[in-house]
């Protein structure tokens, strides 16, 4: 009879108890110490502890110095026509689809009208998680549109550099852009409109070659890599040690390259200020 007989059953391992942590937690690429991610966010992705700057995508740029978070997106829909049918490892179409995917923007610049501490302005925010926020055409034509708008409602305008330099997979006609951009800035000098260059890590190639050292004030963010080539190239190619921090923000400032090196935290009020010495909003 069953009654007296114990069904024997192999035993099961307890279930282990796991706690989701992954994307919760970030280190500081300088101090290296732990942080909380919602901590890091709400210090406007700056390290409490040591003041590091991290990468900052353009979107949160926009939300951080609109009032409010608030601004009129312009050119949204603008993408690149891959021009020269380009392939390297990977077909430039296949990188672009990515590229969209994973940012929601169709290149690596959104420029954005709004208020900036209650007065008009047009901001322009490079996202470098967009193919190293490399300047095409799209990201030229951007700009030229950005520059044609301030002089037609007399607006100043801010760029916030974040770039790895021309897109290569677009040969000549990236190249092209810091031509086509310089020509605009001129013009906008010309009217005696301002234009600020913001400069973030990192800052280089064409496109510290071109708009973003032509400010009527360069400024930079602390740390921020700023340069032509990398070090590393400079290197191979005098074969000399660099001094320490070259490249670096705070070197370029004491060598005179730079006006300012604002923190994150400063950097709205900062502008909203200089803007206003500048009589950027003067009827």
């Amino acid at each position: 009879m069953a009654w007296f007989h114990k069904n024997k059953q192999p035993l099961e391992p307890p279930k282990e108890k796991r706690v989701q942590t992954e994307g919760l937690w970030v280190k500081c690429g300088a101090c290296r110490r732990i942080l909380w991610k919602k901590d890091l966010e709400a210090n406007l992705l700056c390290c409490p502890r040591c003041g590091h700057h991290f990468k900052m995508s353009a979107r949160a740029r926009l939300e951080m110095l609109f009032d409010h978070g608030r601004y009129v997106e312009h050119d949204a829909h603008l993408a690149s026509s891959d021009p020269l049918q380009f392939r390297d490892t990977k077909s430039y179409r296949d990188r672009l689809r990515r590229a969209e995917k994973a940012t929601g923007l169709k290149d690596a610049l959104i420029t954005g009208e709004g208020l900036l501490a209650g007065k008009p302005a047009i901001i322009c925010a490079m996202e470098f998680d967009f193919i190293g926020g490399s300047m095409g055409a799209v990201v030229g034509e951007k700009i030229a549109r950005a520059i044609d708008r301030c002089l037609a409602q007399r607006h100043p305008l801010v760029i916030v550099s974040c770039s790895g330099g021309a897109r290569m997979m677009e040969g000549a006609i990236s190249l092209m852009q810091m031509a086509k951009i310089s020509a605009g800035l001129a013009r906008l000098d010309e009217a005696q409109r301002p234009y600020i260059s913001v400069l973030s890590d990192p800052t280089t190639g064409g496109v510290s070659a071109s708009f973003a050292m032509l400010g009527d004030l360069n400024i930079a963010e602390p740390g921020a890599l700023i340069g032509f080539a990398g070090p590393r190239v400079i290197e191979q190619t005098i074969r000399q040690k660099l001094p320490e921090g070259f490249q670096r923000a705070e070197f370029l400032l004491a060598h005179g390259m730079l006006d300012a090196i604002v923190p994150r935290k400063e950097l709205k009020a900062y502008l909203a200020r200089t803007l206003n010495l500048l009589g950027a909003w003067d009827s």
